[in-house]
């Protein structure tokens, strides 16, 4: 079974996420929604493309919990139950929670060095 298929998403903690987005726009040229950016690409298996999000969110954040740390990497999957059922057999630490939505199905999971994991299997190409 392949697992991960790529990076959907860089998300992490700034103490001013709006100055953040304001800066990276100036000197980067990265015109970023409130909700963070998202870089397109076209080699994306089973839909017409794809991309990778890069969004700050605020210092104060719970969405990474339990890790403390102030980043978290979201991974493309292409089967996102079929690898929860691997890495549960394999001793992972999967959160009980999962969610399903228009944007795909979603899930976490913690690495050995307290690092929050999401999963996601983007949803399917229309």
């Amino acid at each position: 079974m392949k697992r991960v298929t790529g990076i959907g998403g860089i998300f992490f903690k700034a103490k001013d996420p709006v100055k953040l987005r304001e800066w990276y726009r100036q000197h980067l040229g990265i015109e970023a929604e409130s909700w963070g950016f998202a870089f397109q690409w076209q080699d994306d298996p089973g839909s017409a493309g794809g991309q990778t999000t890069w969004a700050p969110f605020p210092d104060d954040t719970k969405y990474f919990a339990p890790s403390e740390k102030p980043f978290m990497i979201n991974f493309r999957v292409a089967d996102l139950d079929g690898l929860l059922t691997e890495l549960r057999a394999e001793g992972v630490q999967v959160e009980a929670k999962a969610e399903e939505s228009e944007f795909g199905k979603f899930s976490w999971v913690m690495d050995p060095e307290g690092n929050r994991l999401e999963l996601w299997e983007p949803p399917p190409a229309e």
